[in-house]
C-alpha cells in the first residue's frame, strides 16, 4: 500500500516544526542556565573581590607601626540551642593607659542553612552550606577591619574588573558604596551613597541590571553594582552552539527538501512511464495492424494477383514494418545506454551522403506538405560517429520538425564546421517553422518520457523518447545539443559533434 504523498508532505512538515521546537526549547533552556550562571559569577566575582580588598588593607596594617588591632570572629550556640556569628575588633596604641580597647562587637544569627540538623560532617558536606558559612565569617572580619580602616572603593572597583574579565565580562559599570541605616526608633530609614566609582564616563542606561553585594553581619553596608544587560554576551559564548544548530537544521531542510523533490520526481516519472506505456503500445500496434491488414487482403481477398494493388499493399507492410524497426531500435537503445558493455562503432562519415538520404525518406513517408532545404559547407564536410545512431539523431530532430509544423512543413537543415576549446567540430542545425515551445516547458524537453503538450495538434503522437534519445548519444559522441525556440515562431535544434 503506497502513502499518499500529501501526508508524506505533511509529515515531514511536523517533523521539521518538532525539530525547531525541540531546538528553540533545548537553546532556550541553555541560554537561561548559562545567563544564570553568569549571573552568579558576577556576585562571586563581587565577594571574591571584596575578601581581596580586605586581605589588602591587612596587609597595609602590617605595614603601619603606629595603630596594631585586632579583628575576631567567633561561631557558636546559645543556651537555647541557636547558633551565632559574632565579631570584635580592638585597636592597641602605645602609651594609653588603656592598652588594649574592644571597639566593636556585632552579633548576627544566620540563616537556617547554618542551623542544619546533624552532625559536623553532614554540615560540611552541603556546599551551600560551607559556602554561607564562609560568608558569614568574611563578614565578621569586614565588621571588625572596617573599624580599624575603612573600605577602599577604588582598590575593591580594581580587584572588581579583573576578576570580571576573568570571567569573560568585559562591560562598563558603575559602582557605589551604600550605607543603610535608620533612626534609633526605627521611624526613619535611610540610604546614603558614601563613594562612586567605576568605568569612566559610563552612565547606567534604563536597561542596566543592579546586583547588590552586602559585606557586614547586620547588611548595613553594601556594594551596588550597575552594568549593562549579559545577554549579547551569553548569545556570544553560544555562538558556536546557535551556529552549530543553525547548520544542522539548513542540513535537515534541505535533506527533507531533495526527499521531497525526489519523490515528486518519481511521481512525475511514473506518470510519464505510464503515458509512455500507453503511447508506445499505441505506436506498435497501429504498424502491427495495418501491415497484418494487407497482408490479409492480399492472402484472403485475390488482391495478389493485381500487381497495382499487389504493390501498393506490399508497400503498405514493407512501410509499416520500417516503422516498427525504428520503433524497436529507439526503444533497444534506450534500454543499451545504460549497460557498461555499450559501444559506439565509429567511423568518418560524409555528412551529405547521410543527410540526403535521411531527407528523402522523410519527404516521402510524411502526410504533409514537406519542403526541406539542405545546406552543407563544405560539401565534403564529415564527421566521426556510429552510422546508425549518428543518422538516428538527425532522423528524430528532422521528423520532430515534420510533426509540429502546421499545414506546410518548411524545415532548414545547416552544416557548418567551427572551432571549439576541443578543435575543430561539426554544428549541425535543424530549424523549423512550427509550433513553438514555451519558455517553462524547454527545461524539460530532453528529459525522458517528456512530451510538450500540442494543443490543438491532436494528430501529434509520440512517447517522449525521441530528444531524450538525441540528447544521450550526442553526448555519448563527446557533442553537446542545445536548442532556441519561441511559442508560435518555430524551433531550432543545434548538435555539435
Amino acid at each position: 500500500m503506497k502513502l499518499p504523498f500529501k501526508y508524506i508532505a505533511i509529515l515531514v512538515i511536523i517533523s521539521l516544526t518538532g525539530i525547531f521546537f525541540y531546538q528553540t526549547y533545548w537553546l532556550t533552556g541553555l541560554y537561561r542556565t548559562m545567563r544564570s550562571d553568569m549571573e552568579q559569577n558576577i556576585v562571586e566575582a563581587m565577594r571574591i573581590s571584596d575578601y581581596n580588598e580586605m586581605m589588602v588593607r591587612v596587609n597595609l596594617l602590617k605595614k603601619d607601626d603606629k595603630d596594631h588591632g585586632e579583628v575576631s570572629v567567633e561561631a557558636g550556640y546559645h543556651n537555647d540551642g541557636h547558633s551565632f556569628v559574632r565579631s570584635s575588633a580592638s585597636v592597641t596604641r602605645p602609651g594609653e593607659p588603656d592598652t588594649t580597647r574592644v571597639l566593636l562587637k556585632d552579633t548576627v544569627t544566620p540563616s537556617s542553612a547554618l542551623r542544619a540538623n546533624g552532625s559536623l560532617d553532614m554540615i560540611l558536606r552541603d556546599k551551600n552550606t560551607m559556602l554561607e558559612l564562609a560568608t558569614y565569617f568574611q563578614r565578621g572580619l569586614h565588621s571588625g577591619l572596617d573599624i580599624i580602616m575603612e573600605p577602599d572603593i577604588m582598590v575593591y572597583d580594581s580587584l572588581l574588573t579583573i576578576q570580571l574579565k576573568e570571567k569573560g565580562i568585559s562591560l562598563p559599570h558603575q559602582l557605589l558604596h551604600i550605607h543603610k541605616g535608620s533612626t534609633p526608633d526605627s521611624t526613619f530609614a535611610y540610604i546614603d551613597t558614601l563613594a562612586i566609582t567605576g568605568t569612566t564616563g559610563y552612565i547606567p542606561s534604563p536597561k542596566a541590571v543592579l546586583y547588590d553585594y552586602s559585606f557586614d553581619l547586620n547588611t548595613n553596608q553594601s556594594y551596588r553594582l550597575w552594568i549593562e544587560p549579559i545577554t549579547m554576551l551569553v548569545l556570544h559564548q553560544m555562538l558556536g552552539i546557535l551556529t552549530t544548530s543553525l547548520i544542522v537544521l539548513i542540513i535537515l531542510i534541505f535533506a527533507f527538501w531533495y526527499l521531497i523533490r525526489t519523490i515528486l520526481r518519481q511521481k512525475t516519472l511514473e506518470e510519464m512511464k505510464s503515458d509512455f506505456t500507453n503511447n508506445i503500445t499505441h505506436e506498435l500496434k497501429t504498424p502491427i495492424a495495418v501491415a497484418y491488414a494487407a497482408n490479409d487482403a492480399l492472402l484472403n481477398f485475390n488482391q495478389a494477383e493485381e500487381k497495382v494493388k499487389r504493390d501498393k499493399y506490399l508497400s503498405i507492410c514493407q512501410e509499416q514494418l520500417q516503422r516498427l524497426s525504428g520503433l524497436v531500435e529507439q526503444i533497444l537503445s534506450m534500454s543499451m545506454e545504460r549497460r557498461k558493455t555499450f559501444r559506439l562503432h565509429s567511423e568518418e562519415l560524409e555528412v551529405q551522403e547521410v543527410l540526403d538520404k535521411l531527407v528523402e525518406q522523410h519527404k516521402l513517408k510524411a502526410d504533409k506538405p514537406v519542403e526541406i532545404s539542405l545546406d552543407v559547407e563544405p560539401e565534403n564536410l564529415t564527421v566521426t560517429a556510429d552510422r546508425t545512431h549518428f543518422s538516428n539523431i538527425i532522423s528524430n530532430l528532422i521528423d520532430n520538425a515534420i510533426k509540429y509544423s502546421r499545414e506546410k512543413a518548411e524545415i532548414d537543415i545547416r552544416c557548418r564546421t567551427i572551432l571549439t576549446e576541443q578543435g575543430k567540430r561539426t554544428e549541425i542545425s535543424v530549424r523549423d517553422n512550427g509550433i513553438g515551445i514555451s519558455s517553462e516547458k524547454q527545461k524539460h524537453i530532453f528529459d525522458k518520457f517528456y512530451r510538450v503538450p500540442t494543443g490543438n495538434l491532436h494528430n501529434v503522437k509520440g512517447y517522449g523518447l525521441g530528444l531524450f534519445y538525441v540528447k544521450t548519444m550526442t553526448e555519448k559522441h563527446g557533442g553537446i545539443v542545445s536548442m532556441k525556440s519561441e511559442l508560435g515562431k518555430g524551433s531550432v535544434f543545434t548538435i555539435i559533434i
